[in-house]
């Protein structure tokens, strides 16, 4: 049996631009899984040193960011969490 991954973080209340809803829906995908893989420290299509900033920040509380493409659209997806692990926010980059 396959060990169990270990939450790195808390999300806080986890909040999604329209946008995000909407390329969700037309890729047929749920945000679950993308909040789990950001949660479980898989940043999905970062740069090695974006990577290891992500690393850093669970250890000394700064914000994170993921990035995933929704497979059936090509669209990009980012995940940020807050530096006060207060909120977790999934938008679409031209929403940043």
């Amino acid at each position: 049996m396959a060990a169990e991954r270990r939450q790195l973080f808390p999300l806080g209340q986890v909040v999604a631009t329209p946008d995000a809803l909407a390329a969700l829906e037309e890729a047929n995908e749920s945000a679950l899984p993308l909040l789990s893989r950001h949660q479980h420290g898989d940043w999905g299509d970062l740069c090695d040193e974006d990577r290891q900033l992500n690393d850093e920040a669970v250890k000394d509380g700064s914000r994170i960011l993921s990035s995933y493409v929704l497979e059936a659209t090509a669209q990009k997806v980012w995940i940020i969490t807050e530096a006060d692990r207060s909120s977790t926010t999934i938008l679409l980059p031209q929403n940043y």
